[in-house]
């Protein structure tokens, strides 16, 4: 009885691997993960809405979605370029940098870096404690100051910013280098004095320190930033609105860059074409699914900010779609 029980059990074990054997390749699962930033910041929730959508479909392609939780723009591109991420975020200005090979990409152009589509718009954002009373972005000199970890695209345009100005780090009584998502904590706890940061708005990052503590936004502009946008194609004037923010009435003037969504030409043409599908066949729910996100337009993401060749995947359906020609 025993013996029958053990073959019929052997029987069925070898029908379900024939079965998995024999199932068409368009079954088997494939696996695509997309390299965001820190937690609260919304490359993570712009990378979850576009894996939601992914996975929506997974039936009909077989591609599973997953984000990760990264350093940032420069992070993910090294990511990408060593294999390790298939697609990730990046700054518009750190994507034009990874093309040209200057500044964080001096050792050399990363060749295989390809553009998927530009996102939200990301204006430079600078927060104040509000004790420590900052009129103007000058005056932190001799403030605690957060630059941005090493690895972020935030790190990479504070540096530009103050080659722009003649700054060095040690202008600064210290420059600390925490994630996005400890700056405002550092800020509350007067830890540090203001932090430099681009992001998306709203923003859980900058929500918190104006609610926690009446954190203020210092609006940047001036001679540094007019010479910074003469000379950087990547950079666009900005404005944070008016009251967006707890204590803080007033409209925020100030530059930035767009967010990207870049991939490697090595990863598959299927896959990027799948995760472009997703996004703009399902567009008005992606635009609902982060308030940054609400006022995209597919015609701008398909060429602003985009310094790499587009990926073969994406071209394959704007072309279908007649966006690009």
């Amino acid at each position: 009885m025993r013996i029958q029980s053990m073959l019929k059990t052997l029987a069925v074990a070898a029908a379900a691997s024939t079965a998995v054997l024999s199932a068409p390749a368009s079954a088997q699962q494939k696996f695509v993960t997309i390299g965001t930033g820190g937690v609260t910041g919304v490359y993570y929730a712009a990378g979850g809405a576009i894996c939601r959508l992914v996975n929506k479909d997974r039936a009909k392609h077989g591609i599973r979605c997953s984000v990760e939780s990264t350093g940032g723009s420069v992070f993910n591109v090294n990511t990408i370029k060593a294999g390790e991420l298939d697609l990730g975020f990046t700054q518009s200005d750190v994507q034009f940098n990874a093309v040209k090979g200057v500044n964080q990409f001096k050792d050399g152009p990363v060749g295989d870096l390809r553009a998927v589509f530009a996102v939200h718009p990301e204006p430079f954002t600078v927060v104040a404690r509000k004790e420590a009373n900052i009129a103007k972005f000058e005056d932190f000199k001799g403030k605690r100051f957060n630059v941005g970890n090493p690895g972020s695209g935030t790190r990479a345009s504070m540096e530009e910013l103050l080659a722009s100005m003649g700054w060095k780090l040690n202008d600064f009584a210290l420059a600390s280098e925490l994630k996005a998502d400890e700056h405002g904590p550092a800020l509350c706890d007067g830890k540090i004095d203001g932090f430099f940061y681009g992001v998306g708005h709203p923003s859980a990052n900058i929500q918190d320190p104006t609610t926690s503590c009446g954190a203020k936004l210092v609006s940047l502009t001036g001679p540094a930033v007019d010479k910074l946008m003469e000379g950087k194609p990547y950079y666009a004037k900005a404005a944070i609105p008016a009251g967006l923010y707890p204590n803080n009435p007033q409209e925020t003037s100030t530059y930035g860059v767009l967010a990207t969504v870049v991939a490697s030409a090595k990863t598959p043409a299927d896959t990027v074409y799948a995760v472009t599908k997703a996004v703009f066949d399902n567009f008005d729910e992606f635009k609902k699914l982060h308030p940054a996100l609400a006022n995209l337009k597919p015609e701008d993401m398909v060429k602003n900010g985009l310094s790499a060749p587009l990926h073969d995947g994406a071209a394959r359906y704007y072309k279908e779609k007649g966006w690009i020609k």
